[in-house]
């Protein structure tokens, strides 16, 4: 029994020896840390939370570890210490979004669209459907007022069944709205008749021209106050914009280049009255349009026969 105390007590004091050495060889073997292990006679020690130690006799012992606890302050740590107000400034971002959200929760964007606007037509100013049969040769002539040829269409065997207009006039610019125009058809068979069709008068609306440069649009300017906007109406302050207005601004702001002019041609049978029906419209359209309000253009043109207040041509580009 001596014997057997004796062994037991030389194999502690070997495992009590070995420390740093013994956590070493463990991590270098690639045993499990933290874990039952077996300490045989003539084997280097390791880091263990049990102990067996195997001889004539088997004991076996339980080690207990002090938790772990750390404690981290940051504002005491080294390195981390708060400076002063250009410290702290430097270390806090500024809130650049937070303004401008609040601020634009309760003031409405002159920049939204109006999608349910749509005072400028698109495509043809005017259809022609002539119905005639037996014809050689035909021409449609349409006439303002004046009896001044602006379109004019012509062809060989019969005339296609209809003929669309968009309201551009042979030279390529867009005829003024508000006028009075009439077409005459002539039909000529193959004994050489001729036969002349003369159409109704008729109006042309505020319509819209895709060009190069952008949106093109024309308009009368009784068309400015013709009608009113409900939706803005009840939240505006100050002068209602016209919802004309409003339509050629959210045409306008679609176009990529936010940078290029936009003219605002007025033609009136004064100088004096184009000149403040320009200035006008591009007053009450710059809230509207993005980009430098400096880009819109006020320009004025005489016309002795232009209708009764006026027309205004919208035009972006050069």
């Amino acid at each position: 029994m001596t014997m057997k105390i004796g062994r037991l007590a030389m194999l502690l004091a070997l495992g009590a020896g070995l420390s740093a050495a013994a956590a070493g060889a463990a991590e270098a073997s690639g045993a499990a840390s933290d874990s039952g292990m077996t300490l045989r006679a003539g084997q280097d020690g390791t880091v263990f939370k049990s102990l067996t130690v195997e001889g004539e006799d088997r004991i076996h012992f339980e080690f207990e570890r002090p938790p772990l606890t750390l404690e981290l302050d940051p504002g005491k740590a080294p390195g981390l210490d708060l400076g002063g107000a250009r410290d702290v400034l430097d270390r806090t971002l500024p809130d650049l979004t937070g303004p401008l959200c609040a601020l634009s929760a309760r003031q409405p964007s002159p920049y939204v669209a109006h999608p349910w606007l749509a005072h400028f037509a698109t495509g043809a100013v005017a259809r022609f459907r002539p119905e005639v049969k037996g014809v050689e040769r035909w021409r449609l002539t349409v006439a303002n007022s004046k009896g001044e040829t602006v379109a004019l269409y012509q062809g060989k065997g019969e005339p296609p069944r209809e003929i669309a207009w968009d309201g551009r006039s042979t030279s390529g610019a867009p005829v003024v709205p508000g006028l009075t125009y009439s077409y005459v058809l002539e039909a000529h068979d193959r004994a050489g008749n001729k036969r002349n069709f003369v159409g109704e008068g008729f109006k042309v609306s505020a319509y819209r021209l895709q060009t190069p440069d952008g949106p093109m649009m024309v308009f009368s300017a009784r068309e400015l106050g013709a009608e009113s906007d409900p939706g803005r109406a009840a939240s505006a302050v100050g002068p209602v914009t016209p919802p004309i207005l409003l339509e050629a601004a959210t045409w306008i702001n679609q176009q990529p280049r936010t940078a290029q002019p936009v003219r605002v041609t007025a033609t009136a049978r004064s100088f004096e009255q184009a000149n403040a029906l320009a200035a006008n419209v591009a007053r009450q359209m710059a809230p509207h349009l993005m980009g430098d309000p400096a880009r819109i253009q006020a320009i004025a043109e005489v016309q002795p026969d232009a209708p009764d207040g006026g027309t205004v041509r919208i035009a972006t580009g050069k």
